[in-house]
């Protein structure tokens, strides 16, 4: 039901010898020929795109998310495709485990996600199996928040470490991860229950749901009334991020 698109040689080794413009043009008519084949031959399947910011070119054009959704903007590709997010990718464009996956959801492109992670202190794609309950607690929150990943689903992208040499281990792995997601998703259903987290993120926002706040968000202000609403009104009251406060209660749900 999924087709995965990985761009792993989409890229470049040098700038001096590539015309960037010209290679990104080309696989996106690459990829409108895959859209009229599927149209062709009645293909339902959901095409997926799923970014990686290097290896083994050097830079990849689909790098992250954001990246990779503004070049489906771009082509005007973005009804025919979603995101298959590997966060083993994520952390080496950068950005936390979830960064990729929130990102896509939040803006209807999560698609699937290839559920593994890295090791932090190496530059490289490890696939190791996800065994931090606090990251798929947070992974799991998007994948509820945006009710499931139809016809997508958690495709287990891993393999065991070098020294792990006892055949048991692959099965450990498997079932150490599958657990690591179950306990994810109970923890988000939790938090989604008691709505701490997302009353706390509601109410930091809340003066964007009335007055001038509303007005500015829904585009109806210029430059010039922002500057006269300070001037009357004075500078905004400072208030407090309160992340330590957050961490502690995410804490609650995963500790």
């Amino acid at each position: 039901e999924n087709i995965v698109f990985w761009g792993g040689r989409e890229g470049y080794q040098s700038m001096l010898n590539t015309n960037i413009k010209r290679e990104i043009d080309h696989m996106a008519q690459l990829f409108k020929m895959a859209i009229k084949y599927k149209q062709q031959h009645n293909m339902t399947a959901q095409f997926l795109i799923e970014p990686k910011p290097r290896e083994p070119t050097k830079h990849q054009y689909d790098y992250d998310a954001q990246t990779t959704m503004c070049f489906l903007q771009t082509y005007n590709l973005q009804d025919h495709f979603k995101l298959n997010i590997e966060p083993n990718h994520t952390t080496l464009a950068g950005h936390d485990f979830e960064h990729d996956i929130i990102i896509a959801s939040q803006y209807g492109m999560l698609g699937s996600i290839d559920s593994n992670t890295g090791d932090p202190l190496l530059g490289w794609d490890t696939d190791q199996f996800p065994m931090d309950v606090k990251k798929a607690t947070l992974v799991m929150s998007a994948v509820i928040d945006q009710n499931g990943l139809q016809p997508g689903g958690l495709n287990f992208d891993c393999k065991v470490r070098r020294e792990s040499t006892d055949p048991e281990d692959l099965f450990i792995g498997h079932i150490g991860a599958m657990d690591t997601f179950a306990k994810g998703l109970r923890n988000a259903a939790k938090m989604k229950e008691d709505a701490l987290l997302s009353n706390m993120v509601k109410n930091r926002y809340k003066t964007f749901d009335y007055g001038f706040g509303k007005r500015l968000e829904d585009g109806e202000l210029t430059l010039d009334d922002c500057e006269a609403y300070v001037l009357d009104n004075g500078e905004s009251e400072l208030t407090s991020g309160k992340q330590e406060l957050y961490e502690m209660i995410l804490n609650r749900y995963t500790t």
